[in-house]
């Protein structure tokens, strides 16, 4: 379907980076062909000797499981202060040992949206901030589109608030230990919109295994505030023709709540 769209509109996704042509967008790029991996003839391989069995590698001893902490206590309760503090001395997963910062939110806090990410990536554990890099320079972008930025009319927090070893995806179980943080952010924000950005903001919010596909385009509840689900930058990057998807979904969140009367 092609929506009619103004100067201000096509002005709007010139900034998030959405090429429009005669009212379509951009094509998805040609995938390049995968090149062929060489299997070595049977010939070629080294055969053993006769009468020669394979050696089984020696065992390695099981390691003992890392003592975990408990979360912190009347984290339900906490005002902003106090739990930043607790998030930075938190010690609930292994997440712990590899951090540098944590990260645990920024942005107006009587903001009407609150966006909510995933985990920290390698930028995010330097700055011990949500949204840096490439994928944060999108965010940037998508927020001015919308006449806003991170310092006014949201506030941006991550599931996870330490990083992952090696950017792998977040643990059921330290999913777990981080919500309560999360969710008492949510209180003291008190906003009127949420945005679920990434499978797992969605999975943790929403309680939801369904793909991201299948949930936008529609409005969902987390405890009385209305969700709109759509996809992280980080993927926007990797997947270009869905920016146009992205920008459906901040108009969706727009007719929802606006960030301005």
């Amino acid at each position: 379907m092609t929506l009619p769209l103004d100067d201000r509109q096509r002005a709007m996704l010139a900034e998030m980076g959405v090429r429009l042509f005669d009212g379509q967008g951009a094509a998805p790029p040609a995938a390049l062909p995968r090149p062929a991996t060489a299997e070595p003839a049977a010939s070629a391989r080294p055969s053993r000797p006769a009468g020669m069995t394979a050696t089984p590698p020696a065992a390695r001893p099981a390691e003992a499981p890392p003592t975990i902490a408990d979360c912190p206590a009347g984290v339900d309760t906490m005002a902003w202060d106090a739990l930043e503090q607790a998030v930075a001395g938190c010690q609930a997963c292994g997440l712990c040992r590899g951090r540098r910062n944590t990260v645990f939110g920024v942005g107006d806090r009587q903001a009407r949206w609150m966006l909510v990410g995933e985990a920290p990536g390698e930028h995010e554990d330097l700055r011990g901030e949500p949204f840096v890099g490439a994928a944060g320079q999108l965010l940037d972008h998508m927020l001015r589109a919308v006449g806003c930025d991170r310092e006014h009319g949201v506030y941006i927090a991550n599931v996870i608030k330490c990083r992952p070893p090696g950017n792998r995806n977040p643990e059921p179980a330290e999913v777990a230990q981080c919500e309560p943080f999360l969710r008492r952010q949510i209180a003291l924000v008190q906003p009127r919109l949420i945005l679920a950005m990434g499978r797992f903001a969605v999975q943790s919010l929403l309680g939801s295994q369904e793909p991201i596909g299948r949930l936008r385009g529609r409005v969902h509840d987390h405890a009385g505030i209305p969700v709109v689900v759509t996809y992280h930058p980080a993927y926007l990057l990797r997947n270009l023709p869905d920016k146009a998807k992205a920008w459906a979904d901040l108009c969706l969140a727009l007719d929802q709540v606006p960030l301005a009367d």
